[in-house]
């Protein structure tokens, strides 16, 4: 098992993507914040420097917009963009993470030690013992080298991650067929176009293609035939052996995503989600 309470909450890129309540996204700030408010997993996202680092930042770009694989390590923290290595440092002890592999266009002709899934593979070699860890991209190449790599720990788990409108009944497969122990699934994979009748889909997407709402209707509405509904997609990820971590969402769809199954939920708003999981509970 990887996530240990179900739901586990997991902060999006520390206390939530962008900056919230001061704490700028990707920061150990941001991350601390985030264990500090009771969650016991943060996400991050990583990509290579001019000199072969890992570095924690999510757009291909520094604030002054240069380009992240055209600045060295030491140039990049200079701007406030740190090693991973130094940020798995500076994180509470046994607070999970979860790595998400940004690779870039230059792996595709670059020496294979060079490009980013051989970076993090040797990363997840010196951190393995530090904290549970979980890696997740949307290049499933990353995942099948670090999956067939003998030095990577067999108790990392690795995850799919597919995006707005990707359906579930192609993501579920597709990561079971990999060989991956996580479906990290957008909220418009599994709720569909609602997470209550008439509620918004998270960062405004469409319905994805053969997902219904939690209570089996499709916004609001009766199920469509072929329809899943978010039980279902989730009852049909663990029965293939996949635990199901849902990606970004809000107060209302955690509530009804926790109600589905969902084994851990990836959010923005943390004080928000966690408020209204606790007065669901009461």
């Amino acid at each position: 098992m990887i996530f240990d309470a179900r739901p586990t909450l997991v902060g999006h890129r520390g206390f939530g993507a962008g900056e919230r309540a001061g704490y700028r996204e990707n920061t150990v700030e941001s991350f601390q914040a985030a264990a500090a408010s009771g969650l016991p997993w943060v996400e991050l996202d990583v990509q290579r420097s001019a000199d072969g680092e890992l570095v924690v930042r999510h757009d291909p770009v520094t604030p002054a917009g240069d380009l992240i694989i055209t600045r060295t390590a030491a140039q990049l923290a200079e701007s406030g963009i740190l090693p991973l290595d130094e940020v798995l440092a500076a994180l509470p002890a046994g607070l999970g993470v979860d790595i998400d592999v940004k690779t870039i266009i230059e792996d595709a002709a670059d020496p294979p030690g060079r490009r980013t899934a051989a970076l993090v593979a040797a990363a997840l070699a010196r951190h393995r013992d530090s904290r549970p860890l979980l890696v997740s991209s949307f290049d499933p190449s990353v995942l099948v080298y670090l999956r067939e790599r003998e030095a990577v720990p067999g108790d990392v788990a690795l995850g799919l991650l597919t995006g707005r409108g990707f359906p579930a009944r192609h993501a579920i497969p597709a990561a079971v067929n990999l060989g991956l122990d996580v479906a990290c699934l957008h909220t418009s994979a599994v709720l569909g176009g609602s997470a209550a009748p008439g509620g918004p889909t998270a960062g405004g997407g469409s319905t994805a293609a053969g997902v219904s709402a939690p209570g089996g209707g499709s916004a609001g509405g009766a199920a469509r035939p072929g329809e899943l509904t978010a039980v279902a997609v989730i009852q049909a990820a663990r029965e293939a052996g996949l635990e199901v971590l849902v990606w970004v969402a809000d107060p209302a769809e955690a509530v009804a995503l926790a109600r589905a199954g969902a084994d851990a939920i990836c959010i923005d708003d943390v004080p928000g989600v966690v408020a209204a999981l606790r007065s669901a509970r009461d």
